[in-house]
């Protein structure tokens, strides 16, 4: 049994062990910066290394065929603090070194944390208007809106994960129930002919699903999931609302921006239904006073771009404007506004990248001790340096 606990402890104190994961780790950075191409960098983050092992699919069966980020983290982060245990021994002499790996280990740490925690929207702002929400990049979900008080509006959001699984939801505030028919991952939606219009291309549109709203008269076309870093998928669904007495009827949903809310008219109280792209509300507003475009003169190429917010709180404790810039961003509540984009030919929307990440601070807490740690291991050898020199002198005179 001392054999089998020696042996262990010995794997995972040996240099060999550390040598191998930084080559796979090596290995793992150039494959996935091959695959960022096809994938684009978020897919490439989740398959690669926010992942136990990268997967291949053989048919339908997802198949491990090297190990992850996470994986080869959590390893070199045992052989890291085992090395310290069993081999390192604290001295003045070796302070310096110390202090480098303990902000290695918080680098590693903080990593794992950010990317379990960290959190990314987006915050699409006209000048003069007002928001209180951020929308997700690529994650959506299916609200229901209660609006039938003009002060109040009720939301039930169902995420795309459960719509995708194809669940029957049965939420407390709804009168109904939600059952998802079809799901699409990606789409695109297009007119049905109209009746008396080319009769071959109608006959050959399949009848549509959907009973009420936009749906009859459109057709969701089924798409590819792409992974490119300038698109994006276009999930959509068909749904049936069920209430006490049977069918209300089947909405087709699209997180399609040019498809508006539908109306759902049910036991005496109005409702909406979309499928949009997943909010994260936020307790204070922001109104954008004024977005400014500066180009280098003569050009259209972008030289500058700045957002003037208004800052608002509903208890009114907080109201104060804030200049977002490149490099400047906002920071309130544990949210991180920065100031990413603007849309194309319209000088008065601008677009604030949020980011909400507990662990922020974890990689300039490592940073700062990793670089303590050289200036310390330089002084001492500087030290002992100089220090030898000035014995030797005497000897060599």
């Amino acid at each position: 049994m001392n054999d089998t606990l020696r042996q262990f402890r010995d794997f995972f104190v040996s240099l060999k062990l550390t040598v191998a994961l930084l080559v796979l780790g090596i290995i793992l950075v150039f494959a996935a910066t091959l695959d960022q191409v096809n994938l684009g960098i978020w897919a490439v983050q989740e398959k690669y290394f926010r992942t136990l092992f990268v997967l291949w699919r053989v048919g339908d069966v997802p198949v491990p065929v090297y190990p992850g980020g996470y994986l080869l983290g959590a390893l070199f982060l045992a052989n890291l603090v085992s090395a310290h245990v069993y081999r390192f021994k604290l001295s003045w002499k070796k302070s310096g070194i110390f202090l480098i790996h303990v902000g290695l280990i918080l680098l590693l740490i903080g990593e794992l944390f950010t990317g379990l925690w960290q959190e990314d929207f987006s915050m699409r702002l006209e000048q003069g208007k007002t928001k209180n929400y951020s929308e997700s990049f690529r994650d959506n979900e299916v609200a229901i809106v209660d609006t039938t008080d003009p002060l109040i509006d009720e939301v039930v959001a169902i995420p795309e994960q459960a719509v995708a699984r194809g669940e029957t939801i049965q939420h407390p505030k709804l009168p109904f129930r939600v059952i998802v028919r079809e799901y699409f991952p990606n789409s695109a939606l297009r007119p049905r002919t109209p009746e008396g219009e080319a009769p071959a291309a109608r006959a050959a549109e399949a009848p549509s699903k959907a009973t009420q709203g936009i749906g009859p008269r459109v057709i969701a076309i089924p798409l590819p999931m792409t992974y490119k870093q300038n698109e994006r998928n276009i999930p959509a669904a068909f749904i049936e609302l069920v209430g006490t007495e049977g069918s209300i009827g089947t909405w087709l949903v699209s997180a399609d921006p040019r498809l508006d809310p539908q109306r759902v008219d049910y036991g005496g109280r109005t409702y909406t239904v979309a499928m949009r792209f997943t909010r994260s509300y936020k307790p204070f507003e922001l109104t954008l006073q004024k977005f400014s475009h500066d180009r280098y003169a003569g050009t259209e190429i972008p030289k500058n771009f700045s957002s003037n917010i208004r800052l608002k709180t509903p208890d009114g404790q907080d109201d104060r404007e804030v200049l977002i810039y490149m490099n400047n961003p906002l920071r309130y509540a544990g949210f991180t506004f920065y100031q990413a984009s603007f849309e194309p030919g319209n000088d008065r929307v601008t677009i604030l990248q949020v980011v909400r990440n507990p662990s922020w601070l974890i990689p300039y807490i490592a940073c700062t001790l990793m670089t303590l740690g050289l200036l310390v291991q330089f002084g001492i050898h500087l030290f002992a340096f100089f220090a030898k020199r000035r014995i030797l002198r005497p000897s060599l005179a």
